[in-house]
């Protein structure tokens, strides 16, 4: 069974819908760099091993960044799962685990990398938002991209009202592209693009306003 570690940074929605479905994965370790982080009880309750690497006692980045690496290296995993974890890592970091470094973003990516997404997308007018499950490159936000689920932007909506949507999809997809990993059935094309052997796609058209 494919081994995983995942990386938090809160509290660990992520997190929970992951241990819910056990996409075929023994998670071997929950790493977070915040000690308060709520999902290290979520983790404990469900009897996996946690650590803290606090970014905080660190005197650089790289530093931070090679502790963390050791970290994870001691649960010897097939896949890192990043899933809420707020710091960005650095090239020599990420290169330790090429293919094998999995994240969500709350935007259809390429558009909106970075943070503040749904206020981003509010203020610029669009109809459709959503999230991306990718793997981790060094570049920010732009590594292949394995799943992606859209939601409507209502009329009203506020950036809170629309996390909350996207956060149901993240919570959907995430436990389906970590299950595709493990089956095996993620599959690297010529430059980095990813393909997913067997899946279904439903849908050839996602309309938002909906046409009369």
């Amino acid at each position: 069974m494919t081994r995983a570690v995942v990386l938090i940074s809160g509290r660990g929605s992520n997190l929970d819908a992951l241990l819910t479905t056990r996409p075929l994965v023994d998670f071997v370790a929950v790493i977070s760099n915040r000690p308060e982080a709520p999902g290290l009880q979520l983790a404990a309750r469900h009897g996996i091993a946690i650590r803290v690497v606090d970014h905080k006692t660190f005197p650089s980045r790289d530093a931070f960044d090679l502790a963390l690496g050791d970290c994870i290296n001691e649960f010897q995993p097939d896949l890192v799962i990043q899933a809420g974890f707020m710091r960005i890592l650095g090239a020599e970091l990420v290169a330790r685990y090429p293919r094998r470094m999995l994240n969500i973003h709350p935007s259809l990516l390429p558009s909106f990398p970075g943070l503040h997404t749904h206020e981003k997308v509010i203020k610029a007018g669009i109809r459709i938002h959503g999230c991306t499950v990718h793997f981790v490159t060094p570049e920010l936000d732009a590594g292949p991209i394995v799943i992606q689920a859209a939601v409507s932007v209502l009329p009203h909506d506020t950036p809170s009202t629309l996390a909350a949507r996207v956060l149901t999809e993240e919570n959907r997809i995430y436990p389906q592209a970590v299950r595709w990993f493990a089956e095996g059935r993620i599959e690297f094309l010529e430059d980095d693009v990813v393909k997913v052997n067997g899946a279904d796609v439903k849908s050839a058209s996602l309309i938002s306003p909906a046409l009369p």
